[in-house]
């Protein structure tokens, strides 16, 4: 299947950097440029769009919002957002997260490095194993000036099975399903498949979600270490 990626940022010449690595690497094709979140919001839904490479600083919209409005429309249940960031603002970028988000990248991201980010993230997967994104949820999700998310359904949680749980941990630590695989001594398609049933079990839609959820139920505390 082909990926159809949505390039949303306000300077022309960074889409058009995106636009010339991703177009016509096998599997990617960029369907729409947007200069602002609402324009982003539009053409997500008139070029079904799987990938938004998203900015956070937009004029008119900025791309926090866009991305609210987007991963809050039903019929675009399928898109996953790529925010792209400077790392000014950690801030913004776990409001990002918090927003549905599906990882993040630097604007100075190597060409290879945002091809493989924009398969990972079509495939359902997220881009939470880097240090830095570990080290930015591990500070700020729990900052009460953050605006909180809605309570997960305690239900849901005693419905998983003790391995999904062990998996969940695992996720929120950052470990990939290869890593998870090792520690646990399974495959790498047994691990995804645990960690599938633990998103549908509890409704996320991808594993940053997962990862939210982890710490904000105190599953996984900052700071806190595998052992």
């Amino acid at each position: 299947m082909t990926i159809r990626v949505l390039l949303a940022d306000d300077q022309a010449l960074i889409r058009a950097g995106y636009k010339l690595i991703l177009d016509g690497k096998p599997g990617i094709d960029v369907v729409g440029e947007a200069c602002d979140g609402a324009e982003a919001v539009d053409l997500a839904r008139s070029t079904r769009a799987d990938v938004v490479l998203m900015d956070i600083r937009m004029p008119a919209m900025d791309g926090l919002e866009a991305t609210r409005r987007i991963v809050a429309d039903e019929d675009l249940d399928g898109v996953r957002i790529l925010v792209l960031t400077t790392f000014e603002n950690e801030d913004n970028v776990v409001r990002a997260l918090r927003a549905g988000a599906s990882g993040f990248l630097g604007k100075n991201v190597e060409p290879d490095d945002l091809v493989h980010a924009v398969r990972t993230v079509a495939a359902g997967e997220s881009l939470l194993s880097a240090a830095a994104t570990h080290s930015l949820i591990c500070r700020f999700l729990s900052r009460p000036e953050l605006e909180p998310l809605p309570e997960p359904d305690l239900g849901r949680l005693a419905a998983l099975t003790d391995r999904e749980r062990e998996i969940l941990v695992l996720v929120a630590h950052g470990l990939s399903n290869e890593e998870i695989a090792e520690r646990l001594h399974v495959s790498p398609l047994t691990a995804k498949t645990h960690v599938n049933r633990a998103m549908t079990k509890l409704g996320v839609r991808d594993r940053a979600q997962l990862v939210v959820l982890a710490y904000q139920r105190g599953i996984v505390r900052p700071g806190e270490s595998l052992t």
